[in-house]
């Protein structure tokens, strides 16, 4: 039984999570289609302004139903029964262990921040290819009909992505996805944990039993600013890379790399294309971040009931 409740403790983190990351992302997954949608808008329409949130959405319902806001749903829970899992349990595993090695006392915003990065970037490596099949299943709608991939589904996108293309197309656009997933992991989890404290100060919250609602509000809504503000420029990258194949008279892909990448975007679309689909990107932050951060503390709870935990 000792031994059991070990085993529950150490997985506690990973199984709450990743339960909390899954959740909300089918919630908001038609918000994050969008904003993929919008990122991969400007490469195919250069020098046409970007569509808003609600004219994509609009267009997608006109042209394949309401079930098309949900194109791609099945990756989406994939990746995150994988990547949030990892980033989410990784983060609060290495967090509580700096706390002990403090002798229980708060880590600093920097400690937090260095959590954040290591679990981030280890969560990215392991979810990448689940990442590569999301991307190419929300961006496949906005090619021309004969340019399509036409994936069936998310396992279908990952075989015959490593069938056609080699094993290494799963981990295309690695680089700058390990930098989202640093800087989101930062913005998000650091930046909650840090927020939870001055919130819960400034309310005058001794968070005994843990947060209140209302420090847990104040500091996901932050958290979630912090990770959409930090990201967005590594996410863009990231969606580009993704997504791009070989001209069908050249052969050439549009980016040679990251750097190739990023020097194009700065030329055709200004420093403000890599802030591209800003709206949608913070729509899908803010409550994604405050879905989890909220969820996740009654998830947790429930947890700790069913196994017996402190």
């Amino acid at each position: 039984m000792p031994e059991q409740s070990s085993i529950a403790k150490t997985l506690q983190p990973f199984v709450c999570g990743g339960t909390a990351a899954t959740f909300a992302s089918i919630v908001i997954h038609p918000i994050d289609l969008a904003k993929v949608r919008m990122q991969i808008y400007g490469q195919l329409n250069p020098g046409k302004p970007i569509p808003s949130f609600p004219t994509l959405i609009s267009q997608m319902v006109k042209a394949d139903g309401i079930t098309s806001v949900y194109k791609g749903v099945d990756a989406a829970i994939g990746r995150q029964m994988v990547y949030g899992t990892a980033r989410i349990g990784l983060h609060r595993t290495f967090s509580d262990k700096l706390v002990e090695i403090n002798d229980g006392k708060p880590i600093s915003f920097v400690q937090k921040a260095l959590s954040g990065m290591a679990s981030g970037s280890i969560a990215v490596c392991i979810g990448t290819p689940f990442d590569i099949a999301l991307v190419r299943l929300q961006a496949d709608g906005m090619a021309k009909p004969e340019d399509r991939r036409n994936y069936k589904n998310v396992f279908d996108a990952l075989l015959r992505t490593s069938r056609e293309e080699g094993v290494g197309a799963l981990y295309k656009g690695l680089a700058p996805n390990i930098l989202r997933g640093m800087s989101m992991n930062v913005g998000m989890m650091a930046c909650y944990d840090q927020a939870k404290e001055i919130v819960a100060g400034l309310l005058n919250d001794p968070m005994v039993d843990g947060p209140s609602l209302p420090t847990r509000l104040g500091a996901s809504a932050t958290a979630g600013f912090t990770a959409a503000l930090f990201s967005l420029p590594f996410d863009l990258v990231k969606s580009r890379l993704m997504a791009m194949k070989p001209d069908p008279v050249t052969g050439e892909m549009p980016y040679k790399g990251i750097a190739d990448c990023v020097v194009k975007i700065a030329r055709t679309e200004g420093p403000l294309g890599f802030f591209g689909g800003f709206s949608a990107y913070y729509g899908r932050c803010a409550p994604h971040a405050m879905i989890i951060l909220l969820s996740i503390e009654s998830i947790t709870a429930f947890y700790k009931q069913s196994f017996g935990l402190n």
